[in-house]
C-alpha cells in the first residue's frame, strides 16, 4: 500500500474516491485514508484537525468536501448482526443498501422502504435523509434505531433511541462524527410487483400517490400530463384496471430518463418478486439514473402538491430545457431534527437535471423561488440555493442541532465551508 498526505494510512490513489458519483464535485482533500480498524479510524479523527467521510459519494454538493483530510470506512471490517428477537439489524456503516438488502432477505427479512438505486452506503443515506415513496413510510433515516460513531476526540460513542439528543443525531450530515455502525428496524420479508401506467391526468395525481406501496410519478415539464406512473404494490393486490386513472399501460419495460436502456432498471410489467428488486427503480449491478447529472429535490407539505406544482407551470419553459426527468413522490412524517419530513407528511418534487451546474443553478432559483409559499425543505445532499436564514426557519429544532453540533465538535473537526454557511459558529 502507499501512504497518502501527511497522515499515512494503509490505502492506495484507487481506494477512496477524488470525486463525487456525478463528477460535478472534485474533493478538495489534502490527504485521502482507508482504515482497516475502527482503533485506526479513531487515532486518524483525534490527530486530524479537519475530516470528513465519503461513502458512495452520491451527494451532488460540498457538505461533504473537505480541504482536510477524506476517509472512506470501506475498508472497516464488515458488519451484518441480526436480532431478530428485537427485530433489528447492526450493519457496517459503508455497507450499500442493496448488499444489505439481499443479505436480509436470505435471512427473511426485509426493510419497510428503499430509496430509487441500492448504490448508496447506509451511514451516508441516513445521514442526508434519503427516501424512496410511500405515504405510510418514512425516510431511511426513520428507521434507524442506534448509532456507533467515532467524535472529534477520537472516542467511540453509541446512541440509540433512549438517548435525549439521539432524534438530532441520525440526519447529522456528517457532522458530529464518523459513523462506523448503524442499527436499522427490520419487517419479515415480502414480495412486490411493478407496473408501470402512462400519462396520467394531473387532477389525479394524489389518488394516484396514494394507491399502493410505494408510488413514483415521472413527468417532464414539458405537457400538463404527468408521463408515467411507476407503481409498486404488494404481490397479492389485484392488478390495476386497463382504464386505470385514464392511463395506459406500458407495453415494455421502461426506464424514467428517456433514451436510457430499460436494462438498467428493476422488472416491470407485474412480474412479482422480492422488495429489494422492486422498491428500487435500479439495479444494484447497473448505472442508475443517466451517470451525468445534477440533482436537486424539495420536500414540501403532502397537502401542497397539486398547488405546488401549478406554480411552477410559470417556469415550466425554464425548467424543460435543462430537465431529465422529474419524480414525484410522499414520505410519511417522523420527528428527526434536520430530517426534511419533520413532523409532517411530505409531498417530494425532485429534478434531475442536464450536467451544467452554469445552465441549472438559474432554473433551482426560479423553482425555489416559486415553492417559497410552501416553505420547500431541500434534500441536504442535493443541489439547492436556499439562504441560510430561510432554511433555518423551516426546521423548529435547527437552532437545538446547532447547538448540539457546537457541543459535539467544538474545535471544528467535521466542518465543511457548506455546514459552516448554513450553520454558522
Amino acid at each position: 500500500m502507499t501512504a497518502q498526505g501527511e497522515h499515512a494510512t494503509s490505502t492506495t490513489a484507487a481506494d477512496v474516491p477524488r470525486r463525487n458519483w456525478a463528477g460535478n464535485v472534485r474533493y478538495a482533500a489534502r490527504a485521502f485514508h482507508r482504515p482497516t480498524s475502527v482503533d485506526e479510524l479513531r487515532r486518524l479523527v483525534a490527530r486530524s484537525s479537519r475530516i470528513r467521510a465519503v461513502g458512495s459519494g452520491h451527494s451532488f454538493n460540498r457538505f461533504g468536501d473537505t480541504d482536510g483530510d477524506l476517509v472512506t470506512l470501506a475498508g472497516l471490517p464488515p458488519v451484518v448482526d441480526l436480532d431478530r428477537e428485537r427485530g433489528q439489524v447492526t450493519v457496517s456503516g459503508a455497507m450499500r443498501y442493496g448488499d444489505l438488502a439481499r443479505h436480509l432477505h436470505t435471512q427473511g427479512y426485509a426493510l419497510a422502504n428503499l430509496a430509487s438505486l441500492p448504490h448508496i452506503s447506509v451511514a451516508g443515506a441516513v445521514a442526508t435523509a434519503t427516501h424512496g415513496s410511500g405515504e405510510t413510510h418514512g425516510n431511511l433515516a426513520s428507521a434507524v434505531a442506534g448509532l456507533e460513531l467515532v467524535t472529534a476526540d477520537g472516542d467511540l460513542l453509541r446512541v440509540d433511541r433512549d438517548a435525549d439528543t439521539f432524534a438530532g443525531m441520525v440526519v447529522g450530515l456528517g457532522a458530529l462524527g464518523l459513523v462506523t455502525r448503524v442499527t436499522l428496524d427490520v419487517v419479515p420479508t415480502f414480495e412486490l410487483r411493478q407496473y408501470v401506467l402512462l400519462d396520467l391526468d394531473r387532477e389525479a395525481l394524489d389518488e394516484a400517490l396514494g394507491s399502493a406501496y410505494s408510488v413514483s410519478v415521472f413527468t417532464d415539464f414539458r405537457s400538463p400530463r404527468l408521463r408515467e406512473v411507476w407503481r409498486k404494490q404488494v404481490a397479492d393486490q389485484p392488478p390495476p384496471p386497463a382504464d386505470w386513472l385514464g392511463t395506459t399501460a406500458a407495453n415494455g419495460p421502461r426506464h424514467p430518463v428517456l433514451g436510457m436502456p430499460a436494462e438498467n432498471c428493476t422488472p416491470q410489467l407485474g412480474e412479482p418478486g422480492p422488495w429489494h428488486e422492486r422498491l428500487p427503480h435500479f439495479k444494484l449491478g447497473f448505472t442508475p439514473s443517466s451517470g451525468d447529472e445534477l440533482q436537486s429535490e424539495y420536500h414540501l407539505p403532502r397537502t401542497a402538491a397539486a398547488d405546488a406544482l401549478a406554480a411552477l407551470d410559470d417556469v415550466a419553459h425554464l425548467i424543460a430545457p435543462v430537465l431529465l426527468v422529474s419524480e414525484l413522490r410522499t414520505v410519511a412524517a417522523d420527528e428527526l431534527w434536520l430530517s426534511p419530513n419533520h413532523q409532517r407528511d411530505s409531498f417530494v418534487l425532485h429534478f434531475t437535471w442536464v450536467d451544467d451546474t452554469a445552465a441549472v443553478l438559474p432554473v433551482v432559483a426560479q423553482v425555489e423561488e416559486r415553492l417559497a409559499p410552501f416553505a420547500p425543505r431541500p434534500h441536504w445532499g442535493k443541489v439547492f440555493v436556499t439562504d441560510p436564514a430561510e432554511l433555518a426557519a423551516r426546521y423548529p429544532r435547527y437552532a437545538d442541532f446547532a447547538a448540539l453540533l457546537r457541543n459535539l465538535d467544538p474545535t471544528g473537526t467535521f466542518r465543511t465551508e457548506l455546514l459552516d454557511r448554513y450553520f454558522p459558529r
